[in-house]
Protein backbone atom coordinates (compact mmCIF):
# COMPACT_ATOMS: atom_id res chain seq x y z
CA UNK A 1 0.00 0.00 0.00
CA UNK A 2 1.40 3.41 -0.88
CA UNK A 3 1.97 5.99 1.86
CA UNK A 4 -1.01 8.17 0.90
CA UNK A 5 -3.46 5.26 1.11
CA UNK A 6 -1.86 4.12 4.34
CA UNK A 7 -2.30 7.55 5.95
CA UNK A 8 -5.88 7.80 4.70
CA UNK A 9 -6.70 4.39 6.19
CA UNK A 10 -5.02 5.33 9.47
CA UNK A 11 -7.08 8.54 9.64
CA UNK A 12 -10.33 6.60 9.08
CA UNK A 13 -9.45 4.10 11.80
CA UNK A 14 -8.62 6.73 14.43
CA UNK A 15 -11.24 7.08 17.12
CA UNK A 16 -12.98 10.40 17.23
CA UNK A 17 -13.02 12.29 20.47
CA UNK A 18 -15.98 14.49 21.42
CA UNK A 19 -15.60 17.49 23.66
CA UNK A 20 -15.38 21.22 24.04
CA UNK A 21 -12.63 23.64 23.10
CA UNK A 22 -11.94 27.33 23.33
CA UNK A 23 -10.41 29.94 21.08
CA UNK A 24 -8.85 32.53 23.37
CA UNK A 25 -7.72 36.01 22.43
CA UNK A 26 -4.48 36.36 24.39
CA UNK A 27 -4.53 40.15 24.06
CA UNK A 28 -7.86 40.81 25.79
CA UNK A 29 -8.60 37.34 27.28
CA UNK A 30 -11.95 37.02 25.45
CA UNK A 31 -12.99 33.43 24.70
CA UNK A 32 -15.14 31.59 22.22
CA UNK A 33 -16.17 28.06 23.15
CA UNK A 34 -17.54 25.33 20.94
CA UNK A 35 -18.62 21.74 21.45
CA UNK A 36 -18.03 19.14 18.78
CA UNK A 37 -18.52 15.41 18.36
CA UNK A 38 -15.07 15.32 16.74
CA UNK A 39 -12.30 17.48 18.22
CA UNK A 40 -10.26 17.05 15.05
CA UNK A 41 -12.63 19.63 13.56
CA UNK A 42 -11.01 22.36 15.66
CA UNK A 43 -8.86 23.09 12.64
CA UNK A 44 -11.95 23.97 10.62
CA UNK A 45 -12.51 26.92 12.97
CA UNK A 46 -9.04 28.25 12.18
CA UNK A 47 -9.68 27.65 8.48
CA UNK A 48 -12.94 29.64 8.60
CA UNK A 49 -11.21 32.47 10.44
CA UNK A 50 -8.31 32.51 7.97
CA UNK A 51 -10.78 32.69 5.07
CA UNK A 52 -12.70 35.48 6.84
CA UNK A 53 -15.86 33.39 6.91
CA UNK A 54 -16.40 32.52 10.57
CA UNK A 55 -20.06 32.75 11.64
CA UNK A 56 -19.15 34.62 14.85
CA UNK A 57 -18.63 38.14 13.50
CA UNK A 58 -17.06 39.58 16.68
CA UNK A 59 -14.47 36.80 16.80
CA UNK A 60 -13.80 37.21 13.09
CA UNK A 61 -13.33 40.96 13.47
CA UNK A 62 -10.76 40.58 16.24
CA UNK A 63 -8.99 37.75 14.37
CA UNK A 64 -8.63 40.14 11.44
CA UNK A 65 -7.50 42.96 13.74
CA UNK A 66 -4.97 41.10 15.94
CA UNK A 67 -3.94 38.23 13.67
CA UNK A 68 -3.74 34.49 14.26
CA UNK A 69 -0.75 34.81 16.60
CA UNK A 70 -2.96 36.59 19.16
CA UNK A 71 -5.21 33.53 19.56
CA UNK A 72 -4.77 30.16 21.24
CA UNK A 73 -6.91 27.07 20.73
CA UNK A 74 -7.24 24.62 23.58
CA UNK A 75 -9.34 21.58 24.43
CA UNK A 76 -11.19 22.23 27.69
CA UNK A 77 -12.75 18.82 28.27
CA UNK A 78 -13.42 15.57 26.43
CA UNK A 79 -16.27 13.13 26.82
CA UNK A 80 -15.55 9.61 27.99
CA UNK A 81 -15.34 7.10 25.13
CA UNK A 82 -18.28 5.12 26.49
CA UNK A 83 -20.71 8.08 26.37
CA UNK A 84 -23.95 6.78 24.91
CA UNK A 85 -25.89 9.99 24.15
CA UNK A 86 -23.17 12.26 22.78
CA UNK A 87 -25.54 15.08 21.77
CA UNK A 88 -27.06 15.32 25.22
CA UNK A 89 -23.67 15.08 26.90
CA UNK A 90 -22.28 17.85 24.67
CA UNK A 91 -25.23 20.13 25.53
CA UNK A 92 -24.58 19.59 29.23
CA UNK A 93 -20.86 20.16 28.74
CA UNK A 94 -21.50 23.40 26.86
CA UNK A 95 -23.88 24.66 29.55
CA UNK A 96 -21.31 23.85 32.24
CA UNK A 97 -18.51 25.75 30.49
CA UNK A 98 -20.73 28.71 29.56
CA UNK A 99 -21.66 28.98 33.22
CA UNK A 100 -18.06 28.62 34.36
CA UNK A 101 -16.39 30.99 31.87
CA UNK A 102 -19.23 33.47 31.30
CA UNK A 103 -17.91 34.32 27.80
CA UNK A 104 -20.26 37.26 27.27
CA UNK A 105 -19.74 40.95 26.50
CA UNK A 106 -16.20 41.99 27.49
CA UNK A 107 -15.32 38.42 28.53
CA UNK A 108 -16.10 36.65 25.30
CA UNK A 109 -17.71 36.31 21.92
CA UNK A 110 -21.03 34.74 22.93
CA UNK A 111 -24.40 36.42 23.30
CA UNK A 112 -26.62 35.71 26.28
CA UNK A 113 -29.75 33.84 25.32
Amino acid sequence: MDRKKELKQQYKEEKTEAGIFQIKNTRNQKVFIKVTPNLRTMNSQRFQLDLKGHPNKALQQEWNQYGEEAFAMEVLETLPEDTTDVRYALKKLEAKWLEQLQPYEERGYHKKA
